[in-house]
């Protein structure tokens, strides 16, 4: 069995091979589909490859994934606190990293499958658009209070009533130009943002475990796809039979919008309000009271005194 490490750049791969007990060199390979593909059939399914997690580090362990029996990908900060290399060149982090999954101390981080990948890609992207939305519209809004415009008279300053609101308002040419431009902007991203919401909803109603996400309450389509994105990585570092993506995007899920306004307010109150906790099992009696909350039925306050005390929050089921 051979350790490879890979210290990945833009444009090559630097080599280094752990076998025996010694490291050696083995030159560099550029970042390239089919130098990447003739270095991958030039591996062996016993050998094991790692890489740090940069940029372009999942493309790397796609090409090379079907050749080896294991790509692990490091994780740039734990190796850099494991190593505290004075020096840091390009051969140095190379030998580093074979020497590392040799020795079986080196720092991995999860390794998505395909739509994972997709699905984070498709959120981040989405995320991205709806910042720079806000931006032009805080850009807006910004220019409005310069003119000492004041408080717009409708709700929603970039719909309909709020446009014709907007092409009314004297302002000076440069400002004019830079609502205008603004306006422009908002039009495009909405589209786009349009068009990444359309491929979510397709890919969560394909999905029966995001799809069972969206009978909570206040849960668009948006979320489950977070919620499973995120619930995947949390899954893969579990041990097996332990932990329920599903359940546990459900849990996150419920919490967030327990917590909404206008939802009942926070799971405090709620148990307050009916007496129960939220995570309590079928089955089991709800927890005592709390001695020192106001009583309801006109008892006097030495009734208080005598009931059982109430178990800490941290002990709750």
């Amino acid at each position: 069995m051979r350790f490879i490490g890979l210290d990945v750049h833009r444009d090559f791969c630097e080599v280094a091979i752990a076998e025996g007990g010694k490291v050696r060199l083995a030159g560099r390979v550029q970042t390239e589909p089919s130098a990447l593909a003739l270095f991958a059939q030039s591996l062996s399914v016993d050998d094991q490859v790692a890489l740090e997690a940069t940029g372009n580090a999942l493309g790397i362990a796609r090409i090379i994934e079907p050749h080896v029996g294991r790509v692990v990908l490091a994780n740039p900060k734990a190796v850099k606190g494991i190593t505290r290399a004075g020096a840091k060149t390009d051969k140095i982090d190379a030998r580093t990293l074979a020497k590392l999954l040799a020795g079986g101390f080196l720092p991995a981080v999860w390794l998505p499958d395909e739509q994972t990948r997709i699905l984070r890609r498709r959120i981040s992207a989405r995320a991205q658009l709806v910042r720079q939305r806000t931006r032009a519209k805080n850009q807006v809004h910004a220019t409005l209070i310069r003119n000492l415009k004041g408080k717009p008279p409708v709700s929603d300053l970039f719909g309909a009533r709020g446009r014709r609101w907007l092409a009314a308002q004297v302002l000076p040419a440069d400002e004019q130009e830079t609502i205008a431009a603004c306006l422009r902007q908002i039009e495009f991203l909405d589209g786009e943002i349009a068009l990444i919401e359309r491929t979510l909803a397709e890919q969560v109603l394909a999905s029966t475990q995001m799809r069972r996400l969206l009978t909570l309450p206040g849960v668009n389509f948006v979320t489950p796809p977070r919620c499973s994105a995120r619930s995947a990585t949390s899954a893969a570092s579990r041990p097996p039979g332990s932990w329920s993506a599903t359940s546990a995007s459900t849990r996150v899920c419920a919490n967030r919008v327990r917590s909404q306004p206008g939802t009942g307010g926070s799971a405090s109150k709620d148990r307050a309000r009916h007496g129960t906790c939220w995570s309590r099992p079928p089955g089991t009696p709800p927890a005592p009271p709390d001695p020192c909350a106001p009583s309801t039925s006109g008892s006097p306050p030495a009734a208080a005194a005598t009931s059982p005390p109430s178990r800490s929050r941290a002990s709750w089921p």
